[in-house]
């Protein structure tokens, strides 16, 4: 697919500009209407394709559940555990808690981790089935709003009678950004993956306490701005982290529900290294 066409549908999705102008501006950059219409489904998500996972997995109990006053999630715990496990807190994209991310929620907890992820938008209802209203809820959060959630939510894991008291966190896009905010704000966090997040200031990042593992997607230009000053903060401050650039994909890569911008290789690779370094830093001791 034409890199401007994804371009485009990156700026609608992040707020740049309204549905309308979007589909306005598809039309113009496919040649026409019907052009638009046939590559709209190819860029908006697909949650048929989502439950890699099933949601009844007879390995997993599975929950929505209020883990702390006002936190509300998917929590996912592996029924084959008989020891007490590290804990993973998941955190959405701006499109609330999805099909998507639940199905990443109990992928994770398969790998050997009680898995919880938020809904940041519970205070305003709760996820929409709507995307777009979803989007706009979560411009309404404060960063006091995104980090209340994911404190709670972690503290809620250390505290859970399931869990080892090691946290580990892993966000896309927003989340990503959200990670890279709890970590530096949270001293007890146990390891940071952030997805193609927004990055800290350099003045934040003397602040952070956990190893980082950080992915980007090579075309993501808006994003990648922000990595050499982050790299060179995290440097400057002798942090422990990892960083990678996957070349030739785009933003969301990772999302297995968009054909326009999923990359199975990269996707794959990324996923391998996350679950290696959240083990790693999560293990008890």
């Amino acid at each position: 697919m034409d890199q401007k066409i994804i371009s485009l549908f990156d700026k609608y999705t992040h707020g740049g500009i309204s549905r309308r102008e979007f589909l306005d501006r598809l039309v113009v950059v496919s040649g026409s209407t019907t052009a638009a219409l046939t590559l709209l489904p190819l860029l908006e998500n697909d949650y048929a394709q989502a439950a890699i996972v099933p949601e009844n997995d007879p390995r997993l109990q599975t929950a929505m559940t209020e883990i702390a006053p006002g936190t509300k999630g998917l929590l996912v715990v592996p029924k084959a555990a008989t020891e007490k496990l590290p804990s993973v807190l998941v955190i959405h994209e701006n499109r609330g808690l999805n099909p998507h991310i639940q199905d990443i929620t109990r992928r994770i907890a398969l790998e050997g981790f009680l898995a919880f992820a938020p809904d940041y938008l519970t205070a305003l209802g709760g996820t929409p089935s709507n995307e777009d209203t979803a989007r706009d809820m979560i411009g309404k959060l404060t960063p006091a709003d995104i980090l209340g959630t994911s404190k709670s939510a972690s503290a809620a894991l250390r505290a859970h009678e399931k869990s080892t008291g090691k946290v580990g966190a892993i966000g896309f896009c927003w989340g990503g950004g959200a990670v890279n905010m709890l970590a530096v704000a949270d001293s007890e966090l146990s390891a940071g993956v952030a997805y193609y997040g927004q990055q800290p200031t350099g003045d934040d990042v003397a602040k952070i306490k956990a190893p980082l593992l950080l992915h980007y997607a090579g075309l993501d230009d808006r994003i990648n701005a922000g990595i050499k000053d982050f790299e060179t903060a995290l440097k400057a401050n002798n942090k422990t982290y990892e960083l990678y650039v996957y070349d030739g994909v785009n933003h969301a890569f990772n999302n297995d529900t968009n054909s326009a911008r999923y990359d199975k290789t990269a996707a794959d690779l990324a996923w391998g290294r996350s679950m290696a370094f959240l083990k790693k830093y999560t293990k008890a001791g």
